[in-house]
């Protein structure tokens, strides 16, 4: 898995970094998994999006992958709030 030239064990760790750090801006209570989960996916889906809208917007790093890690985690937070709040 190399992503935005960060290794996997690099992403994981950044992930879950960037996943808590968008726990704690989105004031969500997730667990330490979910964090590493969603500042993962994050990272994928956001830089999935900007390589389609903008591909010479995305930087190479691990600084890249944190903010597009903590970028993508809130998406999918305020996501999963969206569909979690429409339960009937």
């Amino acid at each position: 898995m190399e992503t935005n030239g960060v290794g996997w064990l690099a992403a994981i760790i950044i992930g879950g970094i960037a996943g808590w750090l968008a726990e704690q801006f989105m004031k969500s209570d997730m667990g330490l998994l979910m964090n590493i989960i969603l500042g993962i996916v994050g990272a994928v889906v956001l830089n999935a999006i900007l390589a389609a809208l903008a591909p010479g917007l995305i930087g190479a790093g691990w600084i890249a992958y944190l903010i597009t890690g903590f970028i993508g985690a809130c998406l999918l937070i305020a996501i999963f709030r969206a569909f979690r709040g429409r339960r009937v």
